[in-house]
């Protein structure tokens, strides 16, 4: 079917004039038992059978009857994978005889083989009906052809929207599939039409909420708040009235960590860095109660219902990742939750989830890279989960914004020689290293001998790690990481991290994050409502954001390692 643009094929033809007229056309007879029976197949997965009983039922017909039996067969074979029978079947059909049902399945189908064919000129005029208009079965699969053949004709937001208007129908792979694309395409504008065409947005168009996420992963501000609709609402009925600064604490807040176990040692300076912003506060504080989950599904749904029936109004936690799924699993969850960790999927509605995922410092680097126009980049990881979780985020993320990754290198404790696998990365004006401080340290001399080290070296929280040696660390100069804020500038209601530091031993290194990390899991208990409704809140990770699926985005402090020392510097955007 790929011709010439100056010839256009009898059935294209054909195809364009029906659209034209089928916007005047008369409406079609209900549908039939037989045609309804047959149809209903389809839903049944048996796309096939359907295609044959409504062939045969077109035999019987005339006239609009016949022409709307042979639309919905054609959209049958076209499901069954048999485009050139649906093809044959479209040129015996008279397209103003159609209405209803059978002319929007007529118009997808046509629709789906000029983009099979290359023409999304012509998808266009069939699918320009509004979807809202567009019955049910068949909304979402006309939104994701319209996006289809808007991206083709280079229109990548109005592609996105259509995403964005279909994404909460869809479910499993083709939900992530969707998001991915939504990404991609916002990933191809740049800072200054991201943030001018997600203004123009209006209340409640889905896609605003996906452009919001993709400002804060940049760094940038929300135009306004992110929309949520009833069902994302977030219970505080029993809260007494805000104050003046948005401060409106649970009644009784219940904290499920895993107080014994494998976990108990992640759990205790989160446990710390929450009580130092509930004992900060010297206005209404809720009762409290900490529940162990001892680091198990089991123990985290226990703990939960232990929670309930002692009549907390909010719960913090679970901390470990099965314990959250276990905990989002139910079917239904009495009192909200504000989890510690990322989840296999999307909070549940009324709930939320707070995490210092590696995957977040993956998406964050990217988009350092990207906004300072780095394009090549070389990737190296450690041979651990979170290393892997980094890199694979960060590629991904990096792809969408239009990036390559020339070449991914894993490394164990002890790093080896790698100089030849970086030459043969070729010229790279960008390193990722989501390492420690100590595999950074002899990663930063065979960068500089292999041809790298004028590339912009950009590191995870992992940086951290094994770091606070002054003379060791002059090798890790000019390395840039996302940094807790609390180790940038001050937080209301905490003292500086040098001062926790000496105070209690949770807040000191590594455990600092997790202090940090803990500090604001009280400070969104408090202010949840102000999150939701008026935006970021300035925490000691960073400043933080609620979005409309119950994710708290976080938008991080830079420093960059000057003289072996870590050093505040100011992001661009």
């Amino acid at each position: 079917m790929n011709k010439p643009a100056a010839r256009i094929s009898a059935l294209s033809l054909s195809l364009l004039l029906m659209a034209g007229c089928a916007t005047t056309s008369l409406t079609s007879a209900p549908e039939s038992p037989a045609q309804a029976q047959a149809l209903a197949l389809i839903e049944q997965g048996k796309p096939r059978d359907a295609a044959v009983q409504l062939e045969a039922l077109a035999n019987t017909l005339k006239g609009g009857a016949r022409s709307a039996a042979l639309a919905d067969a054609a959209f049958a074979w076209n499901e069954a994978g048999d485009s050139a029978r649906a093809r044959s079947l479209l040129t015996q059909i008279t397209a103003r005889q159609l209405g209803g049902a059978s002319l929007q399945r007529y118009q997808l189908t046509s629709a789906e083989l000029a983009l099979a064919d290359k023409q999304p000129a012509q998808a266009l005029a069939l699918l320009k009906e509004s979807s809202d208009t567009v019955v049910p079965p068949l909304r979402t699969r006309w939104q994701l052809a319209r996006a289809n053949a808007l991206q083709a004709t280079g229109d990548n937001i109005g592609a996105a929207q259509e995403r964005a208007r279909a994404h909460a129908a869809l479910a499993g792979k083709a939900r992530s599939d969707n998001q991915q694309a939504i990404a991609s395409l916002l990933g191809s504008l740049d800072d200054a039409t991201l943030r001018a065409r997600a203004a123009a947005l209006p209340a409640n168009e889905p896609l605003y909420n996906f452009a919001g996420r993709a400002l804060i992963a940049r760094g940038l501000p929300l135009p306004r708040p992110f929309d949520r609709d009833g069902a994302a609402q977030f219970d505080t009925s029993k809260r007494p009235p805000a104050m003046n600064d948005g401060y409106r604490p649970p009644v009784k807040l219940a904290v499920l960590l895993p107080l014994s176990g494998r976990l108990a040692t992640a759990a205790q300076p989160v446990r710390d860095g929450l009580l130092s912003g509930y004992y900060g506060e010297n206005r209404r504080r809720p009762d409290i109660q900490f529940i162990d989950t001892a680091g198990t599904a089991a123990g985290a749904l226990a703990a939960y219902d232990k929670a309930v029936s002692a009549g907390a109004d909010f719960i913090v936690g679970p901390l470990g990742r099965d314990e959250v799924d276990a905990v989002f699993g139910r079917a239904q969850l009495p009192v909200p939750v504000l989890a510690l960790n990322r989840g296999k999927g999307s909070p549940p509605s009324g709930s939320a989830g707070f995490s210092l995922a590696p995957e977040d410092d993956g998406i964050i680097a990217a988009e350092y890279l990207r906004g300072r126009e780095r394009s090549k980049v070389l990737v190296i990881h450690s041979n651990d989960d979170n290393g892997r979780r980094a890199a694979a985020a960060f590629a991904e993320r990096f792809a969408q914004r239009g990036g390559q990754v020339l070449a991914r290198i894993a490394v164990g404790e002890s790093v080896g020689d790698i100089g030849a696998q970086v030459r043969n990365a070729g010229a790279v004006d960008g390193v990722l290293l989501a390492v420690k401080a100590p595999q950074a340290r002899a990663l930063a001399p065979q960068l500089a001998l292999a041809g790298a080290g004028g590339a912009t070296r950009v590191g995870t929280s992992q940086l951290t790690i094994g770091a606070g040696k002054v003379e060791e660390d002059m090798a890790l100069d000019g390395i840039v990481y996302p940094n807790e804020a609390w180790n940038v500038r001050g937080v209301a209601g905490l003292p500086s991290a040098t001062t926790a530091g000496q105070i209690l031993p949770s807040a000191r290194g590594a455990s600092g994050r997790l202090f940090a990390f803990g500090f604001d899991a009280w400070k969104i208990s408090a202010y949840l409502d102000k999150m939701a409704n008026e935006g970021g809140l300035a925490g000691a990770t960073g400043t933080l954001f609620l979005d409309s699926n119950g994710n708290v985005l976080r938008v991080p402090a830079w420093s960059t390692f000057s003289g072996g020392r870590p050093m505040p510097i100011a992001s661009s955007n």
